[in-house]
């Protein structure tokens, strides 16, 4: 089986097993932009609790969080871990957002998608990871996010090399699909899953992993 073969097949064992799973949590863009900054080095619970936090003040909107300082963001979303250096991240954002866009979501997503991803790339604080899920979670576009979760099931399954970058595994898998955002969202949040439940960074459970079925190189 080839390589493109077997990325769709894992997707389609892994849906097979799991089904939908309704990422991204979020009831807006904004919503979604921010969950992607707090999300780094923490878990989604932690994520919410500051969320809620934002929700409660009625602060989820560009404007508002303009207002605030970067002291009072930061106390807003403590539960989220490194809230200072978030808080600040976040505002970076929101200051790139008003010098490109006018402060507009709707136009920043108008933008080509490698020529948005390199702009954002240019925000202190915003690594690939954050920017592809600024993409595909908050601007609903084509792009396929790699975390840790993905490096482990695709290394471990003999798919890249110990040593690869995360452009080159993106590459990968992207050149392996059709653009589809939905199946994107999907694999994505399926190779989350089965990172946490078989794929575990120290003693993976392989017995009754659905990826069992995959001819793969351990």
């Amino acid at each position: 089986m080839s390589t493109p073969d077997r990325i769709k097949n894992i997707y389609r064992l892994l849906y097979k097993e799991y089904g939908p799973q309704g990422w991204w949590p979020g009831d807006s863009q904004l919503e979604s932009i921010l969950g992607a900054i707090l999300t780094q080095n923490t878990s989604w619970n932690n994520v919410e609790k500051a969320i809620n936090n934002l929700k409660e003040l009625d602060l989820i909107s560009v404007e508002k969080l303009t207002m605030l300082t970067t002291r009072e963001l930061a106390q807003l979303i403590k539960s989220s871990g490194y809230f200072n250096q978030k808080a600040i991240k976040i505002k970076n954002f929101i200051t790139f957002l008003y010098d490109n866009y006018e402060g507009g979501l709707e136009k920043m997503f108008e933008e080509e998608i490698s020529e948005l991803r390199n702009k954002l790339l240019q925000i202190k604080g915003i690594g690939p990871e954050t920017a592809d899920c600024i993409i595909l979670y908050g601007g609903n576009k084509p792009i396929f996010v790699i975390d840790t979760y993905t490096y482990r099931v695709l290394s471990r399954h003999g798919l890249v090399p110990e040593q690869t970058s995360y452009n080159e595994m993106q590459e990968l898998v992207m050149d392996s699909l059709a653009d589809d955002t939905q199946m994107f969202n999907e694999y994505h949040a399926l190779l989350v899953r089965v990172g946490k439940e078989h794929c575990r960074k120290q003693n993976p459970i392989c017995a009754g992993c659905p990826l069992e079925e995959d001819p793969h190189t351990v």
